[in-house]
């Protein structure tokens, strides 16, 4: 693997690119083969796609710099310090809160580093980042989070997302946090985790949500990561939004129990969802890992983000990685195309269809609310992942080499 990067900053790429990842402007878009893929000539200079071609013939595959919509950096790398063995949720949680309790400065610092590092090298343009904010470990590690956003803000783009409990935002310290996201343009979070009862729940909601418009943060919720108790934030939540009027976007991180209702109920509720515009990550590796262990046995239902279903009511939906080598996934490692060939046969989904491979690159951008939804198009920045030697067969099998362009310099070469 080289990581020099080549100073030249223009050139010329012939490769095949998704047809739901490419705009070619006033041209219309040739037929794509049962690959979905377009053969199309690129050209760079300055950091800039000054144009894309459609051409008869190329090989290889070329994507955007993706995204990762939604990670936990604070923890990154802390799994052989506090395991998880048995892989349930209370597990994860227990490690989760020691871990926290230990957490200095210099802890955050060496695993964010080597995480954005991973990040950097495999493809990543923007990284969401969600951080446990309340208790020993906050203060420090949103110092040094703060710190490394503004280090890394020439390669990687990182969103920073406050995670405490939805009641947090209720107390006078929940208004002094959502003064100190908005000064970084961080997103406002917090948990909903069943039961979801009550209206103290939806007082709840509603604070956060209320403090999020007046500060113009974004929203991002982990909300339904269960298998009990279907849908139970998701409705509290429509509760609330259905009867006020809100100006930032909101995303439901997980949404895993969605998968556990019947179809007429998850399409009714789809619809409801759709009307409030909200958005969904789903986070297949991490719920299919942690959720509906039950004795040892193997899970016959999987509580997942229903991806295909919510889609189809309208609602957009991005899958992410979620946890890197900590209590909650001892595996990971930052790498979009790992995500892509691991994801897609747990969700049944198709990348040569446009709603299989969106989720990760436009939807996700999206999401994310980046300047570049990540179609290449004339104009678009010259910051792609090259993969000269591969289709779809040899993605799914990891097994291809990447190269990657970042400002339309050659960052990454794997051999």
């Amino acid at each position: 693997m080289s990581t020099a990067r080549v100073s030249l900053s223009s050139g010329e790429l012939r490769a095949r690119c998704p047809r739901s990842l490419l705009d070619l402007g006033s041209d219309a878009l040739p037929r794509a083969g049962v690959d979905g893929l377009i053969p199309v000539v690129l050209t760079w200079s300055g950091g800039t796609i000054r144009s894309v071609r459609a051409t008869s013939e190329a090989t290889g595959l070329v994507l955007p710099r993706l995204v990762e919509p939604h990670a936990h950096l604070d923890k990154a790398f802390s799994w052989n310090e506090y395991p998880n063995a048995e892989g349930t949720y209370s597990g994860a949680l227990a490690a989760n809160f020691r871990e926290h309790e230990t957490r200095t400065a210099e802890r955050v610092q060496q695993r964010a580093e080597r995480a954005l590092q991973l990040a950097w090298d495999h493809g990543l343009r923007a990284v969401r980042s969600h951080i446990d904010s309340l208790g020993p470990g906050a203060n420090c590690s949103w110092q040094v989070l703060s710190d490394l956003r503004a280090q890394w803000l020439d390669r990687i783009e990182l969103q920073l997302v406050a995670l405490v409990p939805v009641e947090h935002w209720s107390t006078v310290e929940g208004e002094h946090l959502a003064a100190e996201v908005a000064k970084v343009e961080g997103v406002i979070g917090g948990v909903l985790a069943p039961p979801c009862r009550g209206r103290a729940t939806r007082r709840a909601l509603r604070r956060l949500l209320e403090l999020a418009d007046q500060h113009g943060c974004p929203v991002d919720l982990h909300i339904d990561e269960a298998a009990s108790h279907p849908a139970a934030g998701m409705r509290q939540l429509l509760r609330v939004l259905e009867n006020m009027s809100l100006s930032v976007p909101v995303t439901c991180s997980h949404a895993s129990s969605l998968s556990l209702l019947s179809a007429g109920a998850l399409q009714r509720l789809g619809a409801r969802m759709a009307r409030q515009n909200l958005q969904v990550v789903a986070l297949p590796l991490t719920n299919g890992w942690l959720l509906g262990h039950r004795d040892n046995e193997t899970p016959l239902r999987r509580p997942l983000a229903p991806i295909r279903q919510l889609q189809r009511a309208g609602v957009s939906v991005a899958v992410g990685g979620d946890n890197v080598q900590d209590p909650w996934f001892p595996g990971g490692q930052l790498d979009p195309l790992a995500l892509i060939a691991m994801s897609l046969p747990l969700a049944q989904l198709a990348p040569w269809d446009d709603h299989g491979i969106k989720p990760f690159g436009t939807d996700a951008a999206r999401l994310m609310g980046l300047a570049w939804d990540g179609c290449l198009r004339t104009g678009a920045p010259a910051d792609l992942i090259h993969l000269p030697e591969a289709g779809w067969p040899e993605l799914l099998a990891m097994a291809c080499r990447r190269r990657v362009l970042a400002g339309g310099h050659w960052v990454q070469d794997w051999a």
